[in-house]
């Protein structure tokens, strides 16, 4: 099936390299091309798309701010002459950045990503006369495998650059998805998301603050946009406790 997408960027030049790109493609096909976001945002609310070309410097409303609208954004690969901005880029969960001008080679490479997350299993769930039990292990894409990893044993998930670590009590397993992506498969009622870089066990928590969560060995910092979500989480959680 293809991945529909939109192009948004103020210059045309910019929209024409990254339109003969995807002409050489069958796994991608155009729904629409913008010259500024405000367009793209209304767009995106008659037809949702699979995935954003996204450029960051635009007037009026940058990509980064644009992003940071949606509530649910599909899958962004941020388009840029300025190699700056990569690193807020990666801290929000974007596939890849692409740094004008773009190449059709690097421009694969970053399909590759989108592909992958597309194919990426869910988890799966061990049969033990429960239909209602919950999935206690996942397998998460690494290189050329599939590893699994087994739920009670995480102590956290971190969003690193271009990939995301996800730290248990025996290993470090490092996969080329994004945070939000562990965050939709993790259960809900014991993992929480208490800053865009980090995901933490609950059950395997030993204290907190208004800053910070206590993990055996270390402390995951609450970053400010989760703090009144994680802040009653961890209070509503203390009472059960």
């Amino acid at each position: 099936m293809k991945q529909s997408c939109f192009i948004i960027d103020d210059e045309p030049l910019a929209i024409e390299v990254i339109e003969s790109h995807i002409e050489k493609l069958d796994s991608i096909e155009i729904k629409g091309t913008f010259q500024n976001a405000i367009k793209a945002f209304q767009a995106l609310k008659d037809t949702p798309v699979d995935l954003l070309f996204l450029d960051i410097q635009m007037p009026r409303l940058s990509g980064i701010e644009f992003l940071k609208t949606l509530k649910n954004p599909p899958l962004v690969i941020f388009t840029t002459a300025y190699r700056e901005y990569a690193l807020e880029g990666f801290e929000l969960d974007v596939v890849d950045y692409l740094l004008k001008p773009i190449s059709f080679e690097r421009f694969l490479k970053a399909i590759d990503k989108v592909m992958s997350q597309r194919k990426a299993p869910s988890p799966e769930k061990i049969s033990n006369g429960d239909s209602d039990s919950e999935a206690n292990y996942l397998f998460v894409p690494v290189n050329k495998k599939y590893i699994k990893i087994c739920l009670e044993e995480i102590l956290y998930v971190e969003s690193k650059r271009d990939y995301v670590l996800i730290k248990t009590e025996s290993k470090e397993v490092k996969t080329n998805q994004t945070i939000t992506y562990m965050e939709e498969r993790l259960p809900s009622e014991d993992y929480l998301r208490v800053h865009r870089s980090f995901i933490v066990n609950l059950k395997k928590m030993e204290g907190w603050s208004h800053t910070e969560v206590d993990l055996p060995g270390l402390q995951i910092p609450i970053g400010r946009t989760y703090k009144n979500h994680t802040l009653k989480v961890l209070k509503q959680r203390s009472e059960v406790i």
